[in-house]
């Protein structure tokens, strides 16, 4: 039966063995598409291997905007035969699988499908005549892949040339011609309409750059005058060092490998007290080793952001896939008490400005500031607007004047008692503005003081940034139809597939509203509570076994969620999920 032809969306999947470009490949062809003017998706799912190892780049393309990727796949592009047992049955009738059959032995009847269509191209062979390498056999089929979708082969030969400039024409060259052998082979075998998945360029419309999470939230610091980067490597926040590296010169700034977590965060907060903006990145792990100094930089008051990574655990846990259940450990990681903020962003765009104002919020209340992010939202790719900085301010808080400080005729009160609990910062090698610090509690000048009257006062004055905090952070973002009688609230990264599994129960026939809670620590009381009231049912998604904004609702509301959809086995939310989830409950 033929079935219709769809333009402008196609959910391309390429699998295969670590080391032959699995990830790179699949970049490519999102920046390919994206040149076209349309709005791309990327995840990458890979195993915690050194060596070997299923390799999977899933690229969602289409016209409207996307915000997440969906299950089902229309071309399967398989480097091995692992890749067509494992995604066979994800693809969607009329859909494909790009192969070699030189290597690969397929017919209808081994697949057990008759619905889907098989398109051999000697993968290998190609590579070896026109790249040189049989390493190249991914741009064979990228090339393969660009002739099947009819789609422009200039955009792909584009970011061929852009990605492999800095190693020359000798790489350059092959990869394209790698492309061209697939395209031609493709063309010269099989007829035009073969596939029903095509892709057009949109004219007159705007390439939008296409930026991953930790991407963002690198520029964001950046923009924001980050000029201190440490950080031990740890999956999935290592392309945040990796990124920083790659731009130090460019934007004056220092950026450390430290020996380990511990040295990370020590730094950052050196460098912090010293007058720059700092920060660190790590995932859970390495976070458990930077508690003793979080709590440095809460009772020295010195501004430091701390990006967690988050992936499953406990202990090493899965260490490349990911999960949201670090948000207690965050709010309460380090001893004893003292005020910090949380945020979460929940998409690209919130991971840029989000860390510009974690930079602002901590010196405005000089504490440290954690950002949530997790691997899937760390490593995943997405088309976005270009950020608008016009509006952008940085806001470096109470700073001491030098000549305020010449004037002071006793000794600088670094930890003076304000009704807002924040005291006046000074820098060291300010004239007058020495003051002891160090990890005890202390008093005003700093010096170590175990008094029971000085000790209720700081922890006092400490703690009352968060009342102002409190009424000063961005408040929970409602999307959807607000009169609907059907609230989901959830945190970080389940905004991208939530926003998709909207449209797609909108088309049901469901409206819901969805509240975005991007700001937890202080945590927003009374707007999660006045949304909750104002809702018959309440349905709450999380990447977590025990739903931990759940109790943080309850703690703070005294009200329960209705029902919870929960996921914990590693794999982030898709659209489909929360679809069937939130239709067993209303």
């Amino acid at each position: 039966m033929e079935m219709e032809k769809v333009v402008n969306t196609l959910s391309w999947k390429l699998g295969g063995e670590a080391g032959f470009g699995i990830m790179s490949a699949g970049l490519i062809f999102a920046k390919a598409c994206s040149r076209g003017g349309l709005n791309v998706f990327v995840i990458n799912e890979y195993p915690s291997l050194i060596r070997g190892g299923h390799n999977v780049s899933h690229v969602w393309v289409m016209e409207r905007e996307i915000t997440s990727q969906y299950y089902p796949v229309d071309l399967l592009v398989a480097l091995n035969e692992e890749t067509v047992e494992l995604h066979k049955n994800e693809l969607n009738p009329g859909g494909g699988i790009l192969y070699d059959g030189d290597k690969i032995t397929l017919t209808a009847e081994s697949l057990g499908r008759d619905d889907v269509n098989l398109y051999h191209v000697p993968l290998e062979k190609i590579a070896t005549e026109t790249g040189e390498r049989t390493i190249m056999r991914n741009s064979v089929a990228l090339g393969a892949s660009i002739a099947l979708a009819d789609y422009d082969l200039d955009m792909l030969n584009g970011v061929i040339r852009d990605t492999f400039a800095p190693k020359g024409d000798k790489v350059v060259n092959p990869n394209l011609a790698a492309a061209k052998g697939g395209y031609d082979y493709i063309k010269e075998n099989y007829p035009a309409d073969s596939f029903r998945f095509k892709l057009s360029k949109i004219k007159g419309r705007e390439p939008k750059p296409l930026i991953s999470g930790s991407e963002a939230i690198s520029l964001g610091a950046i923009q924001a005058g980050c000029k201190f980067y440490s950080a031990y490597p740890m999956t999935p926040a290592s392309p945040i060092l990796h990124f920083m590296a790659a731009h130090e010169r460019r934007f004056g700034m220092i950026v450390k490998h430290t020996e380990d977590e511990i040295a990370a965060m020590n730094m950052a907060i050196g460098a912090a007290y010293a007058g720059v903006r700092a920060m660190t990145a790590t995932s859970g792990g390495g976070f458990c080793l930077m508690s003793e100094a979080l709590g440095l930089a809460g009772n020295t008051e010195v501004p430091v952001v701390v990006v967690v990574a988050q992936r499953p655990g406990p202990a090493t846990g899965l260490a490349t896939w990911t999960a949201q259940g670090d948000l207690r450990f965050a709010i309460h990681a380090a001893q004893g008490e003292f005020p910090r903020l949380v945020a979460a962003p929940g998409d690209m765009e919130e991971c840029f400005y989000t860390t510009i104002n974690a930079h602002n919020f901590a010196e405005r209340y000089q504490v440290p500031v954690i950002i949530l992010e997790d691997k899937y939202l760390a490593e995943s790719s997405k088309s976005v607007e270009k950020f608008n900085v016009s509006n952008v301010k940085l806001d470096r808080g109470c700073l001491a004047r030098e000549e305020d400080l010449e004037a002071e005729e006793v000794t600088f009160k670094r930890y003076e008692f304000t009704e807002t609990g924040i005291s006046t910062r000074a820098f060291p090698g300010q004239k007058g503005g020495i003051h002891n610090v160090g990890g005890e509690e202390h008093d005003v000048y700093g010096f170590m003081s175990e008094d029971a009257e000085n000790r209720r006062k700081m922890v006092e004055k400490r703690m009352r940034k968060l009342e102002l905090a409190a009424k000063e952070l961005p408040k929970p973002k409602l999307y959807g139809d607000e009169s609907s009688d059907l609230l989901v609230i959830g945190w970080g990264s389940t905004k991208c597939p939530m926003l998709e599994a909207m449209r797609v129960l909108e088309e049901d026939g469901l409206k819901v509203k969805f509240l975005h809670l991007i700001w937890i620590l202080p945590f927003p009381t009374e707007e999660v509570r006045k949304f909750m009231d104002s809702s018959a049912k309440t349905v709450l998604v999380e990447g977590n076994f025990t739903s931990q904004l759940g109790s943080l609702i309850r703690e703070n509301t005294g009200k329960v969620v209705d029902h919870k959809i929960l996921k914990y086995d590693g794999r982030p939310f898709y659209p489909e999920d929360i679809v069937r989830g939130i239709k067993e409950v209303v």
